[in-house]
């Protein structure tokens, strides 16, 4: 089948001999992702195919539902065979849509499965895929292995105990399986039941008590020096937009101990406790030598019917309008100003802000490392051809390709470490084509580390393996 061959998106001869040459090569650094610590402490098995490429793939649910399929057929009662046949009659809708391909090379690259996914092939499909998953090499640290993986870096509240990735080290593992500090639950004031609830973990796993302002900053940074003590590196933050409106320490206090009495806060005054404690966060991250990832833009649970239904990540997001530039750039210059701007890589979500979010990390290199503010791989609904081919030349145009962290998966299923693949073929057969059009030094040595820096190198040293 010619579909998905050896040399897909790969256009010219150079574009072939970086990919086959260099690129496959180089080891995953998977700095970004939403897997599941304790599935691989705990070197988690699947049941059935629909286990492991349904559950949670919102990414799926939604074609699934914008093809009529019935929601008891997704997230519902139904049985794993009767949602992998509701699949199955999806896939073939999805041409020209990213999912084609990817569904395609995760049924090659971790089945050896090259037929096509219809209603007519479900059945076989079924019965193969299940078959493999019964095989003693396909579990979670199997995965790894096989694709090489380096490093993953999972996604944790600060308020959640560290016990698995503490028995993720004790096991051995070749891949390093390091926690991400993300504590946007501390910004949450305007849920004033879930925010107590959310206290009272912290108390807990940070061993303080906390009835003000100052005892949260200290169980935070207690919780963000027991991350780095679990090889932690990177903070994420995921928001709508960086807060704009500069607040002082004491007015601050004064916003928390409200929302600590179970008081009613303005949108204002969240914005201004949210900026307070953004930069706290990044004076941690910069004390620490991390990098820190802001992950701004989408509209999230927008359809309030379903989302009610069927909680957070479920499908029911959207790209996000709002205005980035202003906050964005109080936020930064508030840390640079401090002299405490930690390495920085910012997504954006709407692609207009594309050169805004790229041009802006040239403003705040401050020449102590190379590739300190980077401009962040296409993500969510970028995360595709068009959209990272949009990011490179916004990048390229503005800054140093060379210096650029490269790919992750964001993803929290197992069988994404083929986005990583995809990825490298579309920057490959950029920097060939454009080798081979005259429009870049016809050196393949130079070509190739450039490759590798991209793929995997830079990376491993922003993490510090």
């Amino acid at each position: 089948m010619n579909y998905l061959h050896d040399d897909f998106f790969l256009l010219s001869h150079t574009a072939k001999r970086l990919y086959h040459e260099v690129a496959k090569h180089a080891p995953i650094i998977d700095y970004h992702c939403h897997l599941s610590p304790r599935e691989i402490a705990h070197n988690h098995r699947w049941e059935n195919i629909t286990e492991l490429w349904l559950g949670g793939d919102h990414y799926k649910w939604r074609l699934m539902r914008a093809n009529g399929i019935a929601e008891s057929l997704i997230t519902g009662s139904a049985s794993p065979r009767e949602k992998f046949q509701a699949w199955a009659e999806t896939v073939p809708q999805t041409l020209r849509n990213p999912m084609h391909h990817w569904v395609h090379m995760e049924l090659r690259r971790y089945f050896d499965i090259n037929e096509l996914l219809s209603p007519a092939t479900a059945e076989s499909i079924w019965q193969r895929c299940n078959a493999r998953l019964a095989e003693p090499d396909f579990c979670v640290r199997g995965i790894l292995e096989k694709f090489s993986v380096e490093m993953v870096g999972t996604t944790d509240d600060p308020a959640d105990p560290l016990d698995d990735h503490l028995a993720i080290a004790a096991t051995g593992i070749s891949t390093k399986v390091l926690p991400t500090f993300r504590p946007d639950k501390a910004f949450a004031i305007d849920q004033p039941a879930a925010y107590q609830t959310w206290l009272k973990k912290l108390e807990i796993t940070s061993h303080r008590s906390i009835s003000c302002l100052a005892d949260l900053c200290a169980a935070l940074r207690q919780r963000h020096n027991d991350f780095h003590a679990a090889g932690a590196r990177m903070s994420d933050h995921g928001l709508d937009h960086c807060p704009a409106i500069p607040c002082e320490e004491a007015e601050a206090a004064a916003i928390f101990q409200q929302v600590f009495q179970g008081k009613t806060v303005s949108a204002e005054a969240k914005e201004k406790l949210t900026f307070y404690l953004m930069v706290f966060f990044g004076k941690l991250d910069a004390e620490k030598g991390w990098t820190k990832q802001l992950h701004l833009g989408p509209y999230r649970g927008v359809n309030s019917r379903m989302a009610s239904q069927l909680g957070p990540d479920s499908g029911f997001d959207t790209i996000g309008d709002s205005l980035q530039g202003p906050g964005l750039v109080t936020y930064l210059d508030a840390l640079s100003a401090a002299n405490s701007l930690p390495g920085v890589i910012l997504y954006n979500i709407n692609p207009r802000d594309n050169y805004l979010f790229a041009a802006m990390t040239g403003a705040f290199q401050d020449g102590t490392r190379a590739g300190k503010i980077q401009f962040g791989s296409g993500w969510w609904f970028l995360d595709q051809k068009d959209g990272m081919e949009l990011q490179l030349n916004s990048l390229c145009s503005t800054g140093l390709l060379s210096r650029f962290v490269g790919m992750l998966t964001d993803s929290r299923s197992f069988l994404s470490f083929p986005r990583h693949e995809y990825f490298r073929r579309i920057l490959c057969n950029m920097i060939g084509s454009e080798a081979e059009r005259g429009e870049l030094p016809d050196d393949f040595d130079t070509l190739a580390q450039l490759i590798r820096q991209v793929c995997s190198e830079n990376a491993k040293q922003m993490i510090g393996l």
